[in-house]
């Protein structure tokens, strides 16, 4: 069966694969998103960022060890025309939900895997998927401060999650779930398959 490797720390993602069955390593990215994002000389939009650090996120990890299929994947989302990031810092993220409440964004999920079977690049596939989310308009400041002081919202893009704490905060979600919790499963299952690929044969099948 061909390997998996998932180029990313995100406990969200490695969660998602478990839950449609695939098994995958776990390998470290070596990129600065922030750097990245700058040098930047094409697509700047949400989605060409999402895309285009995923992309780095799974080259950064090959060598002739990893052979297999290597996942890459980032999210960004994109509120009154500017792009967020993970906040990282308290204050910020306070000052990011105290603007979403009762407004909406989008969040789009880069995703690119490369075909590295026998430890050879032989091309990789890339795809953004998007969702609208509504946040609630009676978010309150006390609650607000609870959650930020949680930790939650500071390591995500946005300042959010719908697989935990933050959910409550959601009125609704329009589009792909998964791909607002780290990885679209839809798109993670076409990329594969361009790849030339059967996707049920990467099934855990000790499930």
């Amino acid at each position: 069966m061909t390997a998996l490797y998932l180029a990313s720390t995100s406990p969200a993602r490695r969660k998602i694969l478990s839950d449609i069955g695939l098994t995958a390593a776990l390998l470290t990215p070596d990129v600065d998103e922030e750097q990245a994002t700058k040098e930047m000389s094409g697509d700047k939009s949400a989605p060409g960022v999402a895309l285009h650090l995923a992309k780095l996120k799974a080259e950064s990890v090959l060598s002739p060890s990893v052979a297999g299929l290597v996942i890459g994947g980032d999210s960004v989302f994109e509120f009154q025309d500017e792009l967020f990031g993970k906040p990282h810092e308290p204050e910020v993220a306070r000052a990011r939900w105290r603007a979403m409440r009762g407004q909406s964004g989008v969040l789009h999920s880069g995703l690119w895997v490369i075909d590295h079977t026998n430890g050879v690049h032989q091309g990789g596939r890339g795809v953004v998927a998007s969702a609208t989310l509504h946040f609630s308009a009676t978010v309150t400041d006390d609650e607000i401060e609870a959650y930020v002081a949680s930790g939650e919202p500071l390591k995500v893009a946005g300042a959010f999650t719908l697989d935990g704490l933050g959910a409550a905060f959601i009125d609704r979600v329009e589009g792909d779930p998964y791909a607002v919790v780290g990885m679209s499963a839809s798109a993670l299952r076409s990329l594969i398959l361009e790849l030339g690929h059967d996707y049920h044969s990467l099934w855990n099948h000790q499930l």
